[in-house]
This record gives structure tokens, sequence and C-alpha cells, in this order.
């Protein structure tokens, strides 16, 4: 079990751990145009979903509880998603026309076909998918502990990231950062000469640079605002945006 490191939550025996996505989604039966779909998922969860990888395609599935019909997803207009995110990420069926006038159609997964995309007009009445984002973009400037504080007051934490898709997530957000980096919840620590995250003892995945890091104290991880949205390890005192995980 993971030990909340060396940096404990208040008011609990362990820390937050993180074994799950960064983002949920929730299969809505009811029908709607797509317009109408977006409204109630901005509403009531984050946007209607975007799908960034064939997981994300076998999570769509499985949440439609062996529903065969299809659904409204996040793509409209030129094929962009309807949160900004900009994942290349497409999985169209044999009958995607993109010849056709793009200024009506949106995009649709298919249960029956694998989950694969169709392009249909935005007016028919269908049932969608809305996703709940996990994670915030913080744009305040504040210094490594005074972000993980204000992640823990008032979300769950600094994010955590354990993984490609989890990168490519977190780096979507960065992108709009005001600050050249942005905090995440990864520390040095100069007593056990190791790194950690607050709520993940061991480091599986790493996007560092290639020279590698200094062990340093009083540093903590930063992820670059643009570039490769490389990992560096900077001053704790240093005032940045930050990413904290939702519960």
């Amino acid at each position: 079990r993971a030990t909340c490191g060396y940096f404990p939550r208040r008011h609990e025996a362990q820390c937050c751990f993180i074994d799950c996505q960064l983002y949920e989604f929730h299969y809505i039966n009811e029908n709607k145009t797509w317009t109408e779909a977006q409204q109630y998922c901005r509403e009531k969860h984050t946007d209607l979903a975007t799908v960034t990888n064939m997981k994300d395609m076998k999570r769509l599935i499985n949440i439609s509880a062996g529903d065969q019909r299809e659904a409204w997803i996040g793509l409209i207009n030129n094929w962009r998603w309807s949160d900004g995110n900009s994942f290349s990420f497409r999985h169209w069926n044999n009958d995607f026309n993109n010849s056709e006038s793009v200024s009506d159609q949106c995009g649709l997964t298919v249960f029956n076909d694998g989950g694969r995309w169709k392009n249909d007009t935005c007016d028919k009445k269908k049932p969608f998918i809305c996703y709940d984002d996990k994670v915030i973009l913080i744009k305040e400037n504040k210094t490594w502990k005074d972000a993980l504080t204000y992640c823990r007051d008032h979300h769950d934490d600094l994010v955590t990231i354990t993984n490609m898709d989890d990168q490519r997530w977190i780096q979507e957000k960065v992108k709009n950062a005001s600050t050249p980096f942005v905090w995440l919840g990864l520390r040095f620590n100069c007593t056990l000469n190791f790194w950690f995250w607050v709520c993940k003892e061991k480091i599986s995945y790493q996007n560092s640079t290639s020279a590698g890091w200094m062990n340093n104290c009083n540093t903590s991880g930063a992820m670059q605002a643009g570039g490769e949205h490389r990992w560096f390890q900077r001053n704790d005192t240093e005032e940045l945006n930050f990413i904290c995980s939702k519960v």
C-alpha cells in the first residue's frame, strides 16, 4: 500500500494513491441533438467525450452496458474536439465520408461496430457520452509546498503521472499555463536521497530530460508548459502554475 511519502495529509490515515484514469466517461441514455448533448455534459459533467486512444474506446464500449446503438462523442465541424483538446486519435468506420460538407456533421461511436466512429447530421437525437475531468490546471503562481497545500485544501492532491497516457492528458492542460513550467506532485526527499510522488512512492514512468536529474535538496518536479513537455527539477521556492487531481 502506498504511504503518504513525507507530506502526510491532514485528518487522513493514508494518502490519495491514484490507481485510476485521469478522466471518467458516462453513458447518458437520453436522446438529444449533439448541441443539446454538449450543453447537458457541460452542465452536469465536463464536456462531451474526448477519445484519446484504443484504451478509451474499450472503456466506452464497457460503459454502454450492452446497448447496441450509437452515441454522440465530442467531435464536431472539421473533426475538432468539443473541449478544445488536440488529440489526433481517430477510429472511423469504413463508411466514413469526409467529402461531405462537415459544417453540420458530428461524430458518433457505434457500439455494435466495435465502437468505430461515423459521421451524421448534428440535429439527430441520439444517446451520448460525457466525461468528467479528474485534473485541473490552477493558473495561480505558488511555491511547490503552497501548491500542494492548495490542491489538498480545494481538490485532492498535486497530480501523479504513472504512464504515457497520463502524460498526454496532462500536457494538454499545461499548454494553457501562464508560467513556463507547471508543478507536479513529484518531490525529492533529501534525507533518504530519492524522488517520489506525493501519492505514489515509486516512480514507474519518467519524462525527464536525457541528462537526468541531480539529487538536490529543496527541489521538486515540474513539466514544461511548451516544447516537448519534459519534466525538470525546479527550486521549491519558484512560483509556478500547478496541476491538481480532483476526487
